[in-house]
């Protein structure tokens, strides 16, 4: 499911403008619903009285925590009641809890309390996840033991969002909880892919929402079963990085490793009727890429890489997949229906920003079955639209002289033609174009 980035975009909004840097717990499950990340359902309380009623609501038996953006740690100060069973324990339970609070953190701004149903599941291991803030490397998605005793354990992994699957293990590898989540003893394994995926859908969340100064899950319960947040604290800033949003031509200045630019997939339809997606390429492409190289014909291939090639070897299918989106940008045009099956590509355009971080370099070549319907100037136009985006203010490239298909392609989109200075023989031109 695609998240809803405006609704968590908007709330975040909402608490910066009303002067506020604490997302209440309401608006902190909201937040993560809105990446589909699995949340326990709450009821706010100012009375024993709405805490009677929210605890009926809920169903036996409940949590009660106290609601302060001043207090971070809520069992360090009796801020949490476990197993309320009747409306008579909730009643009691509120005001002492409202007693104890103040009296441990006098200063503090006490808004009343929230409750929730109990998450009573015999196999169940307490995790942490979350978000904080690196003054160099910027967000640092944290992993590890969870609880009361999260500081005494010191278990914490840490990584660099974006995630992926690869990266996700690796990260729950080097944590010592990491041997608790399989099976042993009495306990069956957690369910590993739900995990995974929260992780992931956290990564995303913090890639797309750069307000965000810190983020912490804890406990996340986790069983064989499922997981589900049981709580969440969320501190957000209007920090200049945060100017960075989530659009066409805007990038994500507030992480250390730029991701996956979903944003600039698009559909659009040949002048021969055919629907094509053209997106950036991924690390997942590799195997796509090389079926396309191999699929070319002997001309096709020496045209775009100007010597005899017979298929990418390893480390040029890492090169050419696995870009830093920053400083290059390879797209790839695919018929829709080949999108989940990684099938042939149909053309590969890309660029590669020069030293002088002004101008870039293209290459591109597309598959024999499609030239001349329009999959060329395509790419080379998204390509060229994606260059001057980052304030690119030219585009070049170097080209045989005897292919005739992409002098007429580049001649057509404005480019000028010139001998290249290293070809006294005249056997290749330079290509270039103002932005």
């Amino acid at each position: 499911l695609a998240p809803r980035t405006a609704e968590a975009q908007d709330l975040i909004s909402k608490a910066l403008a009303a002067g506020r840097s604490v997302l209440t717990p309401l608006e902190c499950r909201t937040l993560l619903s809105a990446y589909h990340i699995p949340v326990s359902e709450i009821r706010r309380a100012s009375s024993p009285d709405e805490a009677a009623a929210a605890a009926e609501e809920l169903g036996y038996p409940v949590v009660m925590k106290i609601e302060s953006p001043s207090i971070s740690h809520k069992s360090d100060v009796g801020g949490v009641e476990l197993n309320l069973r009747d409306a008579m324990q909730v009643r009691r339970a509120y005001s002492e809890m409202i007693d104890r609070v103040r009296s441990k953190a006098p200063s503090a701004t006490i808004q009343g309390v929230t409750l929730e149903r109990q998450w009573n599941r015999a196999h169940t291991r307490e995790l942490l996840t979350g978000v904080v803030r690196d003054p160099v490397f910027g967000p640092v998605i944290v992993f590890g033991w969870g609880g009361t005793a999260v500081e005494a354990m010191g278990d914490r992994a840490v990584c660099l969002p974006p995630l992926n699957s690869v990266l996700i293990q690796r990260m729950i590898r080097r944590t010592r909880v990491s041997r608790l989540l399989g099976p042993f003893r009495n306990l069956p394994a957690i369910d590993g892919a739900v995990l995974e995926g929260i992780l992931l859908r956290l990564s995303e969340l913090v890639c797309d929402l750069p307000e965000i100064q810190e983020l912490e899950i804890n406990p996340l319960g986790c069983d064989e079963n499922g997981a589900c947040v049981l709580d969440v604290r969320v501190s957000v800033s209007a920090t200049p990085s945060s100017l960075t949003a989530i659009a066409p031509g805007r990038y994500f200045g507030h992480l250390a490793i730029p991701p996956y630019p979903k944003h600039l997939a698009r559909e659009f339809e040949l002048r021969t009727g055919e629907t094509v997606i053209v997106r950036p390429i991924r690390p997942e492409d590799a195997e796509m890429e090389q079926r396309f190289v191999q699929g070319l014909s002997p001309e096709a291939k020496y045209l775009r890489f100007m010597q005899a090639v017979e298929e990418l070897t390893p480390e040029m299918l890492v090169r050419f997949t696995q870009i830093d989106y920053d400083r290059e940008m390879a797209f790839v045009a695919i018929l829709p229906q080949m999108e989940e099956a990684l099938d042939r590509a149909l053309g590969i355009a890309r660029y590669v920003i020069n030293p002088d971080g002004e101008s870039c370099e293209f290459a591109i070549v597309v598959d024999d079955a499609w030239q001349r319907r329009g999959v060329g100037s395509l790419l080379m136009t998204t390509l060229m639209a994606e260059a001057k985006s980052k304030g690119l203010r030219c585009i070049e490239g170097q080209v045989l002289a005897w292919n005739s298909g992409m002098l007429d392609l580049v001649r057509s989109l404005g480019f000028t033609v010139t001998r290249a200075d290293s070809s006294p023989d005249e056997n290749d031109v330079v290509v270039s174009r103002d932005l």
